[in-house]
């Protein structure tokens, strides 16, 4: 990249251009950050990521947080390769170094659902739901119950049901059909309490 200066009229410029110095003029700011990005995002990305433990989500917020500090100081910053590359990644380890003591003062964030507290949480609310079912099906005359059961808890079909019932499969039907409305009755009352 060849740098580019203002010359007052009637004077000779007395700077030569150089293939890595960049444009040192405070309004170009605007050209600097993606210059950044083009030249030397990658190598911060991968410096950051390591000092992040490899969290992507932060490694990104840092390399943004980076160039917006560079955009910020772009009248002052050094235009030679070199020396942005050393500033970058000195402002980035220390905005990490920051988030770290940051994490470590606020209070440890929770995720929404833990896997081993979200299966606490429906085992309870199961056994819950288990025990109040119980209640109501223990309610039922025996000849229900024994319909339930090898229906929807043994998961025999009607047919099935029927034989080791010893009753007719229209019989089954009917003994569910009645359960069914009782369990309904029941737990429509367990409700409303």
């Amino acid at each position: 990249m060849e740098a580019r200066f203002t010359e007052a009229p009637g004077r000779e410029s007395r700077h030569a251009s150089s293939a890595t110095a960049l444009d040192t003029r405070p309004h170009h700011g605007d050209d600097l950050v993606p210059l950044l990005y083009k030249d030397f995002r990658a190598t911060l990305f991968s410096q950051v990521l390591a000092l992040t433990n490899h969290d992507r989500q932060w490694t990104e917020d840092v390399v943004q947080e980076t160039m917006i500090r560079a955009w910020q100081h772009s009248g002052t910053l050094e235009r030679e390769p070199g020396m942005l590359r050393g500033w970058l990644l000195t402002v980035a380890r220390r905005i990490v170094i920051d988030g770290w003591r940051n994490r470590r003062i606020r209070p440890q964030e929770v995720a929404l659902e833990i896997p081993e507290n979200a299966a606490s949480t429906d085992r309870t609310d199961s056994s819950l739901a288990a025990l109040t079912i119980s209640r109501a099906l223990s309610e039922l005359d025996e000849k229900y119950q024994s319909v339930i059961h090898e229906t929807y808890l043994a998961g025999n079909t009607v047919r099935q049901a029927a034989t080791i019932l010893g009753i007719p499969e229209g019989t089954v039907k009917s003994r569910l059909y009645t359960a069914m409305r009782q369990l309904r009755k029941a737990l429509g009352e367990v409700a409303a309490r």
